[in-house]
C-alpha cells in the first residue's frame, strides 16, 4: 500500500528543503563519504531498510569497500574508519540512539573529540547532516517507500 503517492506534489516545498539540505551538506567542508556513512548509521539505528539500502548503494557507487559499508554497524571497533569518521559516527549515534535519563545526548568529551577533527564550518555541516538525516529518516519511516533495487 502506498501511503502518499507523491508527497512532493502535495507539498512542493519539500524539494526546496531537499535542495537546501543537499547544498548545505555538500559544501566541501566534510568529505561526502563521511556524510553518507552518517546517513547509513542513522538508517541502521532507526530501522529503515529503505535508508540502509539507499546509503549502502550510494557508498558502493562511490567506490567504498564492502568492509567499510558493513563495518558501519559496528564502527566503534571496526578498523576501517579514520578518527574523524569515528567522531562523526559517534555524533550520529548520540543523536539517533534513545536518550538515557540524566545523561547528555552529546557530552562535552564527544563534542571535543569532533572538534579535534573538524573546524567550525565542518562541525556546523555535521549538524546539518544530522538534521537532514533526521528529516529523511522520518519521511522514510512514515511513508515506507519501496526498497531501492
Amino acid at each position: 500500500m502506498v501511503r502518499i503517492a507523491d508527497a512532493n506534489a502535495l507539498v512542493p516545498e519539500i524539494q526546496e528543503v531537499a535542495g537546501a539540505l543537499v547544498r548545505a551538506t555538500t559544501n566541501g567542508s566534510v568529505p561526502a563519504a563521511t556524510g553518507t556513512l552518517m546517513y547509513l548509521r542513522a538508517g541502521q539505528i532507526v530501522g529503515s531498510t529503505y535508508q540502509v539500502i539507499r546509503h549502502s548503494t550510494a557508498l558502493r557507487s562511490a567506490g567504498e569497500s564492502e568492509e567499510r559499508i558493513a563495518g558501519v554497524a559496528t564502527w566503534w571497533d571496526a578498523e576501517y574508519f579514520t578518527d574523524a569518521e569515528r567522531a562523526a559516527l559517534a555524533l550520529t549515534e548520540a543523536v539517533f540512539q534513545p536518550a538515557v535519563r540524566g545523561r547528555k545526548r552529546v557530552p562535552e568529551d564527544l563534542w571535543a573529540e569532533a572538534a579535534k577533527h573538524y573546524d567550525e564550518k565542518a562541525l556546523a555541516t555535521l549538524l546539518v547532516t544530522l538534521a537532514s538525516a533526521g528529516f529523511w529518516m522520518n519521511v522514510a519511516i512514515v511513508l515506507e517507500p519501496p526498497i531501492p533495487a
